[in-house]
Formats: structure tokens, C-alpha cells, sequence
């Protein structure tokens, strides 16, 4: 019997690259990559330098950008085409940032949960990642999810319940996801530039800003 070979897709690439301190190079191009097989088309930005990911012609979406302009491609307007090019809804810009796994057990007791689907942090997880475990801390006040999302890297996303935020909670489980991901692997987590919380978390916990990304869901 044939063996199925599964080729990664070449953002996977950049972005450990750039999770390593290697970022694409300031250039200013604009690269259109083909479609991702997972659910969702997405708009990647680092420094000067831009990847459209995308069942979409390069060249009309090279002409539907302003030259010279590095933020161009997350404009509302270019999204917004964009995201009407592949039948999809535009998402909003993320901060994404990465960090290295860590051996050893994580800084706080975890249960591992599979009775959250309800949830509506594990629910939207759901909807854009695969191999998802979840784990809590105390209860359902603080909820921790991993799995492999945007091109198959390893994604988290957490949950502090408003009666524990201000304590260090967010910190912990940020610095517990690089605990959970195999070992020399990349964790990476993606927080809305507005949300000062949860980015002075993942800052304390180790995580390094490489770049924005707008996802864009299908249908």
C-alpha cells in the first residue's frame, strides 16, 4: 500500500521562522499564497513585508494595494474586498506572538477537561483549530485551550473569569500552554491590540510579538 505523504503549507515555514527570530525580510513584497485546507483565508504581516493566503489572482490583489504602503494589506478597505473575493467575513487585526515549549510541569494545577464544548472560549477553538485539549484551573474560572490551528502550528487561547482577573492568572496559564506543546515545538496566541490584559500577559509569560494576521472565515 502506498504511503500518504502530507505536505505542509509554506506559511507554516514563515511562521516558525519568524517564531525563531528569523522574520521574512523587510522588503516590502507582497507574496500570494495558495488556500489553506483548514476553514479559514488569512492576511499575514510582518515588517515591511506581507503574505495573502488565499485562493485569489497575485495580480489583482497587487492592484488593489497602494504601493509603497507596508500597512496596506490590513486596511479595512483591502480586507474587506478580499474577504468578499473568497466568500468569506473579514476578522479583525490580531497581534500574533510566539514563545518556545518549556520542559517540566506547568507553574499551576491543570484538569483536563472534555465536558466544555459549551464554552464559548472552547467552542470558537472549535471552529478554527483541530487536537484540541482543554484544560482548566480551579474549576471553570480560568480555561486553557491548545491545538493546532493557522497552517498547523500549535495554537493557545485562555480564559480568566472576571472575579480572578488583576491576580496573575493570565500569566500562568500562557506560561502553562508552552508546557503542553511537544517538545521543541512554537505555541503562538493571537490577542486583539486593544486587549492590554491579555498582551501584558503573554508578554510576561515569555511570548515575542512577530507580526499581525486577519483571518478571514469561509462561507
Amino acid at each position: 500500500m502506498a504511503t500518504l505523504l502530507l505536505v505542509a503549507h509554506p506559511l507554516l515555514d514563515v511562521l516558525l521562522e519568524a517564531a525563531r527570530g528569523r522574520a521574512p525580510a523587510p522588503d516590502g513584497r507582497v507574496d500570494v499564497l495558495p488556500a489553506l485546507a483548514g476553514p479559514v483565508d488569512a492576511i499575514v504581516t510582518f515588517t515591511a513585508r506581507a503574505f495573502i493566503v488565499a485562493d485569489v489572482d497575485p495580480d489583482l490583489v497587487r492592484s488593489r494595494l497602494r504601493p509603497n504602503d507596508p500597512g496596506a494589506p490590513t486596511l479595512p478597505a483591502f480586507v474587506t474586498w478580499l474577504a468578499d473575493q473568497v466568500g468569506g467575513r473579514a476578522g479583525q487585526v490580531d497581534v500574533v506572538l510566539a514563545a518556545p515549549a518549556l520542559e517540566g510541569p506547568a507553574p499551576l494545577p491543570l484538569d483536563d477537561r472534555d465536558d466544555m464544548t459549551h464554552h464559548h472560549r472552547v467552542a470558537r477553538a472549535g471552529r478554527y483549530r483541530t487536537h484540541l485539549r482543554v484544560v482548566t484551573n480551579e474549576g471553570d474560572g480560568a480555561v486553557l485551550v491548545i491545538g493546532r490551528g493557522l497552517a498547523g502550528r500549535w495554537e493557545a487561547a485562555f480564559e480568566v473569569a472576571p472575579e480572578r482577573r488583576g491576580r496573575g492568572a493570565g500569566r500562568a496559564l500562557a506560561l502553562a500552554a508552552r508546557h503542553l506543546v511537544p517538545p521543541e515545538q512554537h505555541v503562538f496566541v493571537q490577542v486583539s491590540p486593544g486587549n492590554a490584559a491579555s498582551l501584558r500577559a503573554v508578554l510576561a509569560a515569555g511570548y515575542r510579538p512577530i507580526g499581525s494576521e486577519v483571518l478571514i472565515p469561509r462561507g
